[in-house]
């Protein structure tokens, strides 16, 4: 993107620009913006979408049809502070239809730069072009400042009726229109050239402003006989007169499709007898019928700093509604601010290695990330509506499940599997369920709060996952379910552990895939790789939601049927609960998020595996042992990359010195944990040396390559 300041040679340019843009009047024109010149320095600026060849910010390498956007502003020097623009009623970016929110902000973002470095600016003061002067009414500018944490400086209220769908005169203002009538009131306009019918208004609304509101026009009559001549179509006088006096009047400036009156006056008479009355109805019924809004301009007094009650009263009475005209702050050096450009570039410090930076990888999904969230917001539907289907039916197609029920965790989820089994099977409560001993301890808990039995098995010290070696001998006649837990993004060995169940009357299989959404065996996606299972959509996960959230998937209709009516209070129909159920529900929100966010994760999965692959072939400390590979490189997904060393906490303590996060998955065996204090005299060899061993290094879809490299780098001089 490439920025040229505005200059005089430029006006043709920029005028035809606004011409064509989306959201441009001839108040953003240069005839227009100069008249005020000699008050304020112009610091407008044109952009470019690219940049030139020589890699210069050259204009003469660029083209008219490379012009994306141009922005009035002004310059003062002493506050060091940009107005877009002073002297307007209003003057953000001026953009072509077909922009984009993204495109605004990258646009903005490239704005604040350019005032910073070209000109030190510390501050920048934007007026928002209100929505009723597009052609496509939108929000990018919005959205691009409160990206830019932008604070609300000042509002005026403007009162506008829409001609579309105009509200009903009140009757006392139709009253008004024929007293006025009645007193010999008539409507004239000025003609083209009358200057003397422009100074005796001026002269009355000069006379009108010192006297009721301390205030002075903010044009001077000579600015406004200046415009008025260059743009006679634009900017017209009405007045209303009683035999030749002038009593009243409004100075209107018409844009594309909106009437702004800009200046309001009226004398004694003519507020006596309803002047200004006859002239708003003249306008709204007879002279803008064909306009879409007849904007009747601020209500605001002294400044902006009180609204006038009674003005703003008699403006609604010809129905008017509220449109703000909003001033809001941009501190330009928070704006910028991110951990490239926040850290010292000279000192030699380096920005810290987040293990998992939330917020850079929800940014990248910016802007139809806060686009979704505000339509659900906007939408003012809040559960089970059609956001959750829309999840249900992407997620169950995505891993080739019939069913797929949302619920509010992971943990739920699992429990409610084996509940359901446990009712429509008639399972007792001595039934035991074999799980994985070195697992994340939810996995435990849930077979626990469904009243079942945990049997811990032994994990391969190779992949750390369950042994389907180690099954067999588990079994007793009490045994109903093998749960897999596909621990840190790897799938486990399916094949065997089905056989296994199928020998032993076809015990039911339930997958814990709350680290491996993605995650494919032999051409199958976890979730249809066995019985059931259950998803966790934790923030931090491969899929993560802005909050908790989870799911089941399932091709048993009837396992399905039941855990949707249990996560709804035991309720099928409202207020009729079949039985005993909890509060477990998706919300809306959470479900939009994932819909957006499932679109991505395949391709986040693969730059997953990038990493770890730089790692697995950049790593190569004797200290350190290196997870193993799987047979296909779809059977991981990579939630986390675990390393293990007899030297973990001195490890991660370096680490943090060299400024890289790291994680522990997980410091303490579920055997090992006060919540399951009847295990702890119990040893499990291969869990306990991976939970003392275990240290897991950053990983993210938008971790960046020189950051990978530190990681390799430091661990390879570890000793």
């Amino acid at each position: 993107m490439t920025i040229i300041p505005y200059s005089i040679n430029r006006k043709e340019t920029w005028d035809a620009f606004v011409e064509m843009s989306k959201n441009g009047t001839f108040l953003l024109k240069r005839n227009f913006m100069d008249y005020h010149s000699d008050r304020f320095f112009d610091c407008s600026l044109l952009i470019y979408s690219g940049i030139s060849p020589d890699g210069e910010f050259k204009e003469k390498s660029l083209t008219t049809k490379d012009l994306v956007a141009v922005f009035p502003a002004n310059w003062d020097k002493e506050r060091q502070t940009v107005c877009s623009h002073q002297g307007l009623t209003y003057g953000g970016l001026v953009v072509l239809p077909e922009v984009t929110q993204k495109e605004v902000l990258d646009m903005m973002q490239a704005i604040l730069r350019y005032y910073r470095d070209m000109m030190q600016a510390e501050r920048l003061f934007y007026k928002p072009i209100p929505y009723i002067y597009s052609s496509i009414p939108s929000g990018e500018d919005l959205y691009a400042l409160f990206r830019a944490g932008a604070k609300l400086s000042r509002r005026l209220v403007s009162t506008c009726v829409s001609m579309r769908n105009p509200m009903k005169m009140t009757t006392l203002r139709i009253r008004q229109a024929r007293k006025a009538v009645d007193h010999g009131f008539y409507i004239d306009r000025m003609t083209e050239g009358d200057t003397q019918t422009l100074r005796e208004y001026w002269a009355l609304l000069t006379g009108v402003l010192e006297k009721y509101h301390n205030a002075r026009p903010t044009h001077s009559l000579q600015e406004m006989q200046l415009l008025m001549s260059q743009f006679p179509k634009n900017i017209r006088l009405y007045i209303v007169r009683r035999e030749k006096q002038i009593v009243a009047g409004v100075v209107v400036f018409e844009c594309r499709t909106v009437a702004h009156v800009q200046y309001i006056a009226s004398g004694e008479e003519g507020r006596t007898y309803g002047a200004l009355d006859l002239l708003f109805r003249h306008l709204i019924n007879e002279r803008y019928k064909q306009f879409e809004y007849v904007d009747f301009g601020t209500s605001n007094e002294d400044g902006g700093r009180y609204l006038n009650e009674g003005l703003i009263h008699q403006k609604e009475g010809f129905g008017g509604r509220a449109v703000c005209y909003d001033t809001y702050e941009i501190d330009i050096a928070k704006a910028l601010v991110s951990s490239e450009e926040s850290t010292p570039k000279d000192s030699g410090e380096k920005a810290p290695v987040k293990y998992l930076d939330l917020k850079r990888l929800n940014n990248s999904f910016e802007p139809e990330l806060t686009a979704e969230v505000s339509r659900v917001v906007q939408g003012g539907w809040y559960l089970l509506g059609q956001e959750n289907k829309r999840f249900s039916q992407a997620f169950a197609e995505y891993c080739g499940a019939k069913y797929c029920v949302p619920t509010g965790n992971c943990l739920d989820a699992l429990t409610m599997i084996l509940v359901a089994y446990k009712n429509l099977l008639g399972w007792g409560d001595d039934a035991e369920v074999i799980v994985p001993s070195n697992t994340y301890i939810a996995s435990i808990l849930a077979i626990s709060r469904a009243g079942l039995q945990p049997v811990l098995c032994e994990p391969r010290i190779e992949d750390y996952l369950i042994n389907p070696e180690n099954i067999e001998g588990l079994i007793t006649e009490r045994t109903k379910a093998i749960m897999v837990v596909h621990l840190y993004g790897r799938v486990c060995d399916m094949r065997p552990i089905m056989e296994v169940a199928k020998r032993h009357g076809g015990l039911k299989v339930i997958e814990d895939v709350a680290q491996a959404q993605g995650v494919v065996y032999q051409g199958v996606r976890a979730g249809h790789l066995g019985d059931a299972a259950g998803f966790s959509f934790y923030p931090g996960k491969n899929l993560g939601a802005l909050g908790d959230a989870g799911c089941i998937t399932t091709d048993d209709e009837a396992l399905a049927d039941y855990v949707r009516a249990m996560a709804n209070y035991g309720s099928k129909e409202k207020y009729f609960n079949e039985i005993k159920g909890l509060n477990s529900r998706m919300d809306e929100l959470q479900a939009a998020v994932l819909c957006l966010k499932l679109k991505r994760l395949d391709a986040d999965n693969e730059v997953r595996r990038k990493i770890a692959k730089a790692y697995s072939e950049g790593i190569t400390n004797p200290l350190i042992t290196l997870p193993s590979e799987p047979s296909e490189p779809d059977e991981n997904v990579w939630h986390i990359y675990p390393i293990r060393t007899s030297e973990r906490d001195r490890l991660r303590e370096y680490l943090s010195r060299e400024g890289i996060e790291t994680m522990v998955h997980y410091p303490v065996p579920p055997h090992k944990q006060q919540a399951y204090s009847e295990w702890n005299e119990r040893t499990y060899h291969i869990s306990e040396q991976i939970h003392q061993e275990i240290l897991s290094l950053p990983i993210s879809p938008v971790m960046k390559e020189e950051e990978v490299k530190r990681v390799i780098e430091a661990l390879n001089s570890f000793n």
